[in-house]
């Protein structure tokens, strides 16, 4: 970028922030002017994950640094002025953790969220823990959480490993020791298997089962700070490495989800933020904990002291890159040829079908939940006929996951008693007009598409705007930072059939079916 069209197009004085965003399928360095534009990104693809054995997802943590700092070295080649920069603030996946030796160097490489393997055998809690999660109904939600446990499977497979580890962190603590040399997270990022107090927004207390349930020691834990507190400043090795100015303030954000909220706007209950990515979510950010499923936790919002009552679906539009790689060849072909995303081409598949799907309905458990749905669930497809082409299997994808994130809304303002009048819709799959238009058609709702595909990374730079006192308050930033892109208005005719389908169709599949998969699960061993 040339740097007179720099000073030009945004004034001489203007501040900038810098934000790292490490995604599962990549990490970018963004830089963000406090009008919230994106002034310069780079980008790079990482390889996901590498499965050493079946259903295993692990990642070198030194991978993961070097694409920050290969991303950042990149920005700088397009002629930033460094000068401008007041800030940096990190946002990573959730859930993703590794075991970090006193050096803060991974002993092990990074378990991701995604990963499948089991902590077993684990003795049981003992105390009146056994005996109370069986009358209450959650004995297996509290089972499969201790077995999907990283720092279970450490102690029972890696006992050495498991001794030297002076820290468990998620990916984000992990970068915030790389470049300031602190020891400090966020509480924001606090997703995952740690004993953390969702309600309190701090480690849980010594009576607290998740003490019993995790092998962790406190020493073992982060010390917390606030979305928007300062975490330190860049090292000059980390400096070195990125090209980041040494001396500059690291702000504490929060987990990508929690900042993709926050960069879309979602600061109030009357918002409803989803989140077209691998994994799908409906948030609304709240004052007061509530949770939408009984027993899993409302998780900690990018704004201090703020919850997201969320509801995910596990593999979301991850069923967008299946339904490519199983069906889509004759649009893959096409996109090579015109040089395009395979996926800019498939909002042709459906608009060559009806609302609906011509009755083709689809369940979108393409992934085991915990509770709901719970971990015998799998996916659905019902109502084929002679007439049903792929195009119409790829709508009944997109009204899927509609319908399963209008339940999870139905969820939230239930136990909350909020009512949501406007949606505001981020991740990739929003760069799609029939997504967004089919979102707006289910849930009857206004829907916008945030101004930037940026959101995450827009949600750790207001962090950092707060954090470094260039906006006195989260309200002001968001007024500042945030702007509508597209807005979707709902078809009435539309909405009222997709009413009888959610209600009439819909919502008895999983009841139906439950039975069902769990004799599948119990005969084939799968899910396990």
């Amino acid at each position: 970028m040339d740097k007179s069209k720099q000073q030009d197009e945004h004034g001489p004085e203007a501040d900038w922030i810098l934000t790292i965003d490490n995604g599962t399928q990549s990490v970018r360095a963004l830089i963000f002017d406090l009008k919230g534009q994106l002034i310069a990104k780079s980008q790079i693809k990482l390889i996901p994950y590498e499965s050493p054995q079946s259903g295993w997802c692990e990642q070198s943590g030194d991978y993961y640094w070097q694409n920050v700092c290969d991303a950042c070295q990149a920005l700088w080649l397009q002629g930033i002025d460094k000068r401008r920069i007041k800030g940096v603030s990190v946002t990573t996946q959730r859930g993703t953790m590794l075991p970090l030796d006193s050096q803060g160097e991974p002993l092990h490489p990074a378990i991701l969220w995604l990963d499948q393997r089991k902590a077993e055998p684990l003795p049981r809690l003992g105390g009146i823990w056994d005996p109370l999660f069986k009358l209450m109904g959650l004995s297996e939600t509290i089972a499969n959480f201790r077995s999907r446990a990283q720092p279970n499977w450490l102690y029972i497979e890696k006992r050495e490993l498991w001794n030297k580890t002076y820290k468990f962190a998620f990916l984000s603590g992990f970068f915030h020791h790389k470049l300031t040399g602190e020891w400090a997270d966020s509480i924001g990022s606090q997703v995952g298997y740690l004993p953390f107090d969702y309600k309190k927004h701090r480690w849980a207390p010594k009576w607290d089962w998740k003490w019993r349930a995790l092998n962790v020691r406190p020493d073992q834990l982060l010390p917390l700070v606030k979305p928007g507190d300062k975490i330190g400043e860049v090292t000059q090795l980390a400096s070195e490495q990125t090209g980041i100015p040494q001396g500059l303030t690291v702000i504490a954000a929060a987990a990508d989800k929690a900042c993709e909220v926050l960069g879309s706007g979602g600061q109030s209950a009357d918002v409803g933020c989803l989140s077209f990515g691998t994994t799908a979510t409906i948030n609304v950010t709240m004052k007061r904990y509530t949770e939408a499923v009984r027993f899993l936790p409302a998780y900690p919002s990018a704004i201090t002291g703020a919850f997201c009552s969320e509801v995910m679906l596990y593999r979301g539009f991850w069923m967008v890159s299946w339904f490519k790689e199983q069906f889509a060849h004759i649009e893959q072909t096409k996109a090579e040829e015109a040089g395009v995303e395979a996926e800019a081409l498939f909002d042709e598949l459906v608009n060559n079908v009806p609302p609906g799907s011509m009755g083709l309905m689809l369940q979108p458990y393409w992934g085991p939940g915990v509770k709901q749905p719970g971990p015998e669930a799998k996916g659905a497809v019902i109502g084929f006929g002679d007439l049903h082409t792929r195009a119409h299997l790829y709508r009944a994808i997109l009204e899927g996951l509609a319908f399963g994130l209008k339940e999870g809304l139905e969820a939230i303002e239930k136990k909350s008693g909020c009512k949501v009048k406007e949606l505001r819709v981020s991740g990739g799959g929003a760069q799609s007009d029939a997504a967004m238009q089919i979102a707006a058609d289910i849930f009857g709702l206004p829907t916008v598409r945030a101004h930037t595909i940026e959101t995450s990374g827009l949600g750790a730079a207001i962090d950092a705007a707060v954090g470094l006192g260039l906006y006195p308050n989260f309200e002001t930033a968001i007024q500042a930072m945030v702007h509508e892109g597209e807005r979707f208005e709902p078809d009435r005719e539309h909405y009222v059939m997709y009413q009888r389908l959610y209600r009439e169709i819909y919502l008895n599949i999983y009841k139906k079916l439950q039975p069902f998969y769990s004799k599948i699960r119990d005969i084939t061993g799968y899910p396990e």
